[in-house]
């Protein structure tokens, strides 16, 4: 697998009229197979060379964080060749996509689950330098990070777009400006993976909040204001932007509210 990486700036339980189309999907927790153990050292242990911190989070993360797990148990990146993830922090999605080939090209995979794509290309865009060095120092020289800022910056052509709990520290134009940009950068079908968090969630969201600020606070950001929107506003404007959506939540095993939007360009 390619992967490159640009560093740039960099956002739920569904309301009722999206929770009618919403699925549960895959749960957080890793299960105590040999088959989920073995690609979850694959991809966290390259981070042993970035750092305690940089190896801690990312197993801790990819253990524990739905949306990893959902990629590969439901194929949603199948298929998928070029991989553009924006807002990657120090690149946890391309070491997963990496471990996943490997581990299926030794024969260590959940048998329940569909085969990886290989050969995929994937460049990720973050904000934080220290992040972007992290991703550099754990996967090598395989790792092309730039500095740019996503409101700006050239996206490029990509078969599939990754944004994880990014948008929301955009202000209301940039996130439109911004999907704008990723519908043009897919072919027609391409596929949009957008985690955000949902207002309506209560308890749950405000939690979420909470800890997307203090994340950002001790990123070196300090109190970031952040720009929510309801699922069902998220799917109104993908629409405008060029795109068919469907909802689902993606926090199951957590305390957040958060809901993954399946979108594909028209």
């Amino acid at each position: 697998m390619n992967i490159q990486f640009e560093h740039r700036s960099s956002a739920l339980q569904p309301e009722a009229s999206a929770q009618q189309n919403a699925r549960d999907l895959p749960g957080a927790h890793a299960p105590a197979d040999a088959p989920f153990r073995a690609l979850l050292d694959a991809a966290s242990q390259p981070y042993r060379k970035a750092g305690r911190f940089a190896y801690k989070f990312a197993r801790g993360k990819l253990r524990v964080d739905p949306v990893y797990r959902a990629i590969l148990e439901l194929g949603l990146l199948q298929r998928q060749q070029r991989i553009l993830d924006l807002g990657c922090g120090q690149a946890l999605l391309a070491a997963w996509l990496v471990a996943a080939a490997r581990c299926y090209e030794r024969a260590i995979w959940p048998r329940d689950w569909p085969a990886p794509t290989q050969d995929q290309s994937v460049r990720g865009i973050e904000l934080m330098p220290r992040d972007v060095a992290r991703a550099q120092r754990a996967l090598g020289p395989a790792c092309d990070v730039s500095q740019a800022d996503i409101r700006s910056a050239a996206f490029g052509a990509a078969d599939a777009v990754v944004i994880l709990d990014v948008l929301h520290y955009l202000d209301a134009q940039s996130q439109r400006d911004v999907l704008k940009r990723v519908h043009a950068a897919l072919p027609p079908g391409g596929l949009l993976l957008l985690r955000v968090g949902n207002p309506a969630g209560g308890l749950r969201f405000r939690i979420t909040a909470y800890s997307d600020k203090l994340a950002m606070f001790f990123r070196g950001h300090g109190f970031v204001a952040t720009h929510c929107r309801s699922i069902e506003e998220w799917r109104e404007l993908l629409t405008e932007c060029g795109f068919d959506s469907a909802a689902a939540p993606m926090s199951r095993g957590t305390p957040f509210a958060n809901v993954l939007l399946t979108a594909h360009a028209r």
